[in-house]
Parts: C-alpha cells; structure tokens; sequence
C-alpha cells in the first residue's frame, strides 16, 4: 500500500493557503472574499489531517472538524451580513463600505 507522503499534504495545503489569501486580499466582491475564507480554512484541514495521517494520532481529525463547524457558522452568520449591508446599502463591493454605521 502506498503512502502519500507528508509533504504532499503541506505542498497541497500551501497553495491552496496561498489562493484563499491573495483571494481575499485581491478580490472586492464580498462574497469571493468569504468563499477565499473558506478555501483557506480547508487548506488547514488538510494540514492537520494530512500530519494526522503521517503521525497516526486523531487529534488532526478532531481539530478539522471543530474548523469545519467553525466554518459553517461563519458562512452562516458572515452571510447574514452580506445580505444585510446589501439591502439597506445597495453595496457588493468591499470598497464601497465606508462605515457601520445606521
């Protein structure tokens, strides 16, 4: 049986880490900011599952499902918001909000 091996986990995790972020910092629409959110979450899944499987422990597959849930929650809530500041601001843009004000 082969093994992939650690390195693998971390090449994959880091350039998915990499995308999330410069999605985040680049993009303006706030939606594709939440979802490069999301994509940088789950390169840490695959950090912490991928050095769970190298190491053979379960504490990798206890942290990404608490990250998991901690992801569904924030795109619930973070969703929310979306929709709030679009509907009271007309606004879809990051730049375009200025203050929190209401």
């Amino acid at each position: 049986m082969k093994t992939i091996p650690l390195e693998a986990y971390f090449a994959v995790s880091m350039i998915l880490f990499g995308l999330g972020m410069l999605g985040m910092i680049v993009r303006r629409n706030l939606v594709t900011v939440l979802m490069s959110l999301e994509l940088s979450l789950n390169a840490v899944n695959i950090a912490f599952v991928g050095a769970d499987a190298y190491m053979g422990l379960v504490e990798g597959q206890i942290f990404a499902l608490f990250i998991i849930a901690l992801a569904a929650s924030e795109a619930a809530v973070g969703l929310g918001i979306i929709i709030s500041i679009f509907r009271y601001r007309q606004v879809e843009s990051t730049d375009e909000i200025t203050d929190m004000r209401g």
